[in-house]
């Protein structure tokens, strides 16, 4: 039972460590770019978008250097093309759907967090910083080191478990309501990716497609920068509902190709 006992709290422990880790980085490093901006005189925008990028990038290396979200090339070297073709194609059929789905439970993203996005997204800096450098950070925290970590104390017999678990710290970390939501949701499919896979590769690819569509979304679409689905459509209701439609037709093949496949 000691060893037991013990066990687990080791998990705890790195899964906390883990956590203060990737928060402390980020603290320290948009900080950092806020102070440059306000003492020197740089552009806000900028400084965070850039800052956000040398956070993602220090995760990145101190965590692959720790060895805390271990790496190899046996999943790539499998030449899963098309199975991360079909994961693509899923996260694409999950935007629309996720989007609705707030919009039905009425929470809104606080106007703080909106107007930082917005910040990071009107440069060059912020797809660096979004669409590049935080799917891999990302995935290697939450799924490479920390549900990694939990699958190793909670066996496969837990797995859903230890996905939830993983998926809530995921949903906790984006700090407010609408994103914990959306972002504890789509934790539990990255997680199943994590498990069926052995790889952050999918995971990767998942977020990558999410944060690029956010941010080509926003420079192509200014109506959905603050508004809704239904602004999006023009204020046709039934455009809105066969998006959704649309986008299931394409969720739900691509996730039973995805799980026929390693």
């Amino acid at each position: 039972m000691g060893k037991i006992n013990n066990k687990y709290a080791d998990a705890f422990l790195s899964v906390v460590l883990y956590l203060v880790v990737f928060v402390a980085l980020q603290a320290i490093t948009l900080g950092l770019g806020t102070t440059v901006a306000e003492k020197w005189g740089y552009d806000k925008s900028m400084m965070m978008a850039i800052a956000t990028a040398v956070s993602g990038l220090v995760t990145i290396v101190l965590f692959a250097r720790c060895g805390w979200s271990p790496y190899s090339r046996d999943y790539i070297a499998r030449r899963p093309w098309t199975a991360l073709v079909w994961t693509a194609l899923l996260a694409v059929g999950t935007i629309v759907p996720s989007q609705w789905m707030l919009e039905v439970m009425k929470v809104e993203v606080p106007e703080e967090m909106v107007e930082l996005m917005s910040q990071m997204m009107s440069t060059s800096w912020g797809y660096v910083a979004i669409g590049v450098l935080a799917p891999v950070a990302e995935e290697m925290v939450f799924r490479g080191a920390i549900l990694r970590r939990l699958l190793g104390v909670m066996g496969t017999e837990r797995k859903w478990a230890a996905i939830a678990i993983s998926a809530v710290l995921f949903g906790l970390l984006h700090g407010n309501v609408p994103q914990f939501v959306h972002a504890a949701l789509i934790g539990l499919l990255l997680g199943w990716l994590y498990c069926h896979t052995e790889s952050i590769v999918p995971g990767i690819v998942f977020h990558w497609v999410n944060n690029t569509v956010a941010y080509v979304a926003f420079h192509v679409l200014p109506q959905a920068r603050e508004g809704e689905l239904i602004d999006i459509f023009g204020g046709n209701e039934r455009s809105v509902y066969m998006a959704l439609l649309f986008s299931l037709c394409i969720f739900v093949p691509s996730l039973l190709q995805v799980k026929g496949r390693k």
